[in-house]
């Protein structure tokens, strides 16, 4: 219910600050909200805006949906261990200390979120520091890093924008023409923003468009998996990373929720792979047992 609310009211507060600054723009640019021009603008303010404000506060909202309790000054061996751990590997891999905290949960999980590589945070649940041995979370810490180093949280972003730029303009430009024919008013013709008939075309769009940039968005997001399973290969030795992925196939596997899916370890266990974040364990272990696609990554 807490993770609920904070979406609720996370993305409420981002549709009223965007909406301000693109009122803003119109009025400084003297751009018309019902032109082809204005639209456009909307597209990319919301579009962008949307993607970028959700990557600016995810490390908030993870502390916050998750639990998330940072370690500040370690109280347990535990705690030693885990701070030490994602300290070296971050100067393997080139990248400023993250945060690093644990979050109560029976699954075994992990996550990395941040929207700069110096300033990232690396979680674990309790469930997996509980039920994998050292080498097993090692190399799921140096996955989370590797993430952390290839720029995977603003690479997604970027494509997410990209893609929500022109799921609102198509939607609304299609939407624009079937109202207009719809109508066959000249009053309407010229308009980009009016009409129920525009509204329920544009909303039928909106999901039909976002659908298919969902599986772009997927399948963007599981390449990174397959580069961050190398990287972690890389940094630990490819038998910790692949024993640790077995772990997962042999324990329940968690899903993440929301923002945060595309940079968890785990991935989902029944869906078609279309919709997957991550793909299924068996590929990413064939995957990492090519020596010559772990040397070299994904794109």
């Amino acid at each position: 219910m807490k993770r609920v609310f904070l979406f609720v009211l996370t993305n409420l507060a981002v549709i009223v600050v965007l909406g301000i600054v693109l009122n803003v723009i119109f009025a400084v640019l003297g751009i018309n909200p019902s032109g082809i021009s204005g639209l456009l603008v909307l597209a990319l303010v919301f579009g962008f805006g949307g993607s970028f404000i959700s990557l600016a506060i995810s490390k908030w909202m993870a502390k916050r949906s998750y639990g998330v309790q940072v370690i500040e000054s370690p109280r347990t061996q535990e705690e030693h261990w885990l701070l030490s751990t994602v300290q070296r590997l971050s100067e393997q891999a080139g990248i400023g200390m993250p945060e690093v905290g644990i979050y109560h949960s029976p699954d075994m999980n992990a996550f990395a979120t941040g929207m700069k590589r110096n300033d990232a945070l690396v979680a674990v649940s309790s469930g997996l520091l509980q039920t994998m041995n050292r080498d097993e979370a090692e190399a799921v810490l140096a996955h989370e890093v590797s993430h952390v180093a290839n720029g995977d949280m603003v690479t997604l972003t970027l494509i997410q924008g990209v893609l929500n730029t022109f799921v609102i303009f198509l939607s609304r430009l299609i939407a624009g023409v079937v109202s207009n024919v719809g109508s066959n008013s000249d009053e309407e013709g010229s308009s980009f923003g009016g009409g129920m008939l525009y509204f329920v075309v544009a909303m039928v769009l909106d999901i039909l468009f976002g659908i298919l940039a969902s599986v772009v968005v997927m399948w963007f997001s599981r390449q990174r998996e397959y580069r961050a399973d190398a990287g972690s290969a890389n940094l630990v030795g490819r038998q910790k990373m692949i024993a640790a992925l077995e772990r997962l196939q042999r324990g329940h596997e968690s899903e993440m929720e929301g923002s945060f899916a595309a940079f968890g370890i785990s991935g989902r266990k029944k869906a078609s792979e279309w919709w997957m974040s991550h793909p299924p364990i068996e590929k990413r272990i064939a995957a990492l047992r090519n020596e010559e696609y772990t040397r070299r990554g994904t794109i």
